[in-house]
């Protein structure tokens, strides 16, 4: 497996512990009893570390598909290069950078962080082109 693939893989990890963590989290600020019914009642946002799971994931989930397609398309193209390779890591590691950054409320290498992350997604962008 290429490790733009197995990058993807571990990226798909990344996000099922996210919304693990994320669950866990809004079941620990609503109750279980909200979490077993139907979920009808209007709640008030979530705060803390529960409101900042619930945001980085959601960040997680707007770049994710778009750094999968990449490396879905680099894959059938056989695009298999430094950039190719070096775009996927970046995305991944930045990734697993960003949630404790972001749980932790650390704004200003937060957003560095997530630019390194897109960064990942133009290089491999960048070597379809190229």
């Amino acid at each position: 497996m290429t490790t733009e693939l197995t990058m993807l893989a571990l990226s798909i990890v990344l996000g099922l512990v996210q919304i693990v963590l994320n669950a866990q989290s809004k079941n620990m600020q609503y109750g279980y009893w909200w979490a077993a019914g139907p979920r009808d009642e209007a709640r008030p946002p979530l705060t803390g570390v529960a409101g900042r799971l619930e945001r980085a994931l959601s960040n997680f989930l707007e770049t994710f598909p778009l750094f999968a397609a990449a490396a879905l398309v680099a894959h059938a193209a056989g695009r298999h290069d430094w950039m190719t390779v070096w775009g996927a890591q970046l995305y991944f590691w930045a990734r697993v950078v960003y949630v404790p950054l972001y749980v932790l409320g650390v704004p200003l290498l937060r957003s560095l962080v997530w630019n390194v992350a897109t960064f990942g997604i133009i290089l491999i962008l960048l070597s379809l082109v190229l």
